[in-house]
């Protein structure tokens, strides 16, 4: 199954990340991406990447160390719902992004 992280960020490292792959998107996008990742890991701790999957949605995925005693489990996936619902609009639109523009060819081929 092939996965291509759009963005992450660790809450162990103090990093974000974000795919150079998709430097096309626009700027505020970009920053908007930024902010709720950094904003998840300080919450909830661990490390959360936006991943697409290989029919081009974005999933949330969340990770923690096992010796991690501050991540909080339940506030991750309450998080997770939560921006599910307010940034709806964002990640819709960057489904429809990822499949336009780097799924459209690979999609020809499978009908």
């Amino acid at each position: 199954m092939e996965r291509t992280v759009l963005c992450g960020a660790s809450a162990y490292e103090e990093k974000y990340y974000f795919n150079r792959k998709f430097d096309s998107l626009p700027e505020n996008v970009k920053e908007e991406l930024q902010i709720m990742c950094v904003l998840f890991t300080e919450d909830v701790g661990g490390v959360l990447t936006l991943e697409y999957d290989e029919n081009g949605s974005l999933e949330f995925k969340v990770m923690a160390a096992d010796d991690d005693f501050d991540y909080d489990e339940i506030g991750s996936g309450l998080k997770i719902r939560q921006y599910q619902r307010e940034k709806r609009e964002l990640l819709e639109s960057l489904e429809l992004y990822y499949k336009v523009f780097f799924l459209s060819g690979n999609l020809k081929g499978k009908k």
